[in-house]
């Protein structure tokens, strides 16, 4: 199984775990349709929305629970 890292693209982190969706929600990231999420790492995204690195780690543990 592959694992979600703060690297994956977004648009990838999908085809990973589609369940992330509801997870990105919840933690207010809307991004999913964004034309930047086929290019943006989860690190990224997170960033722009204000998230400091710890709650980018604790978001990536949760991505990559199923």
């Amino acid at each position: 199984m592959k694992k979600i890292t703060k690297n994956t693209k977004l648009a990838r982190m999908l085809e990973i775990n589609p369940e992330a969706i509801e997870i990105l929600f919840d933690v207010g990231m809307h991004c999913i349709g964004c034309p930047a999420a086929s290019m943006e790492t989860i690190e990224e995204g997170c960033m722009a929305h204000g998230m400091n690195k710890t709650e980018i780690n604790n978001l990536i543990k949760k991505l990559n629970k199923k």
